[in-house]
């Protein structure tokens, strides 16, 4: 059986990790994915997050994360914090590292050249502007368990036809 049959055709639904700084965001997101089957974590940042992929002992199929994920305050980076705070794009790398099987899914309201300013940019995964309909969620959610996970290895490109909602970046 392929790995895209597994997810479609396994017995308990896919478990979505959801991450945004934003409480009304995580809960949205926790709310229109359970109503539509899924199987939803939710972290408030990157720590937690990071925290989820590394001690969740069920699998954890797709990473929803905001791209902007702004630290709780000042502190110095260390290399020795196993769960630091990153951003989204970060965190998506990180957690391929930790979870080879993992999908991701980036979402944002600020366009390219606000990200640029933090030294983001949107890279190779899927894309969903805020503010988002909830069938676009859903949507790209589906269309992206059916996707091969990316290897950590093609996230320097930015491969043709990553599925992405919409027409472009939405404030």
């Amino acid at each position: 059986m392929s790995e895209q049959q597994h997810i479609v055709s396994r017995s308990v639904p896919p478990t979505i990790l959801v991450v945004d700084d934003e409480l009304t965001i995580t809960k949205l997101c926790k709310t229109i994915l359970q109503q539509a089957g899924f199987s939803v974590l939710d972290a408030d940042g990157s720590p937690e997050a990071l925290k989820i992929c590394t001690q969740h002992e069920g699998p954890i199929d797709l990473l929803l994360t905001d791209l902007i994920l702004p630290p709780p305050g000042f502190q110095l980076a260390s290399s020795s914090n196993q769960f630091p705070h990153v951003h989204g794009h970060e965190l998506a790398v990180r957690a391929l590292h930790i979870r080879k099987n993992l999908r991701v899914i980036l979402m944002s309201g600020n366009i390219d050249q606000d990200l640029a300013g933090y030294g983001i940019r949107r890279g190779a995964f899927p894309f969903l502007p805020k503010p988002f309909e909830h069938q676009a969620l859903v949507a790209l959610v589906r269309q992206t368990l059916l996707a091969p996970p990316p290897s950590v290895e093609s996230l320097t490109a930015d491969p043709p036809g990553i599925p992405t909602v919409g027409d472009g970046w939405v404030d």
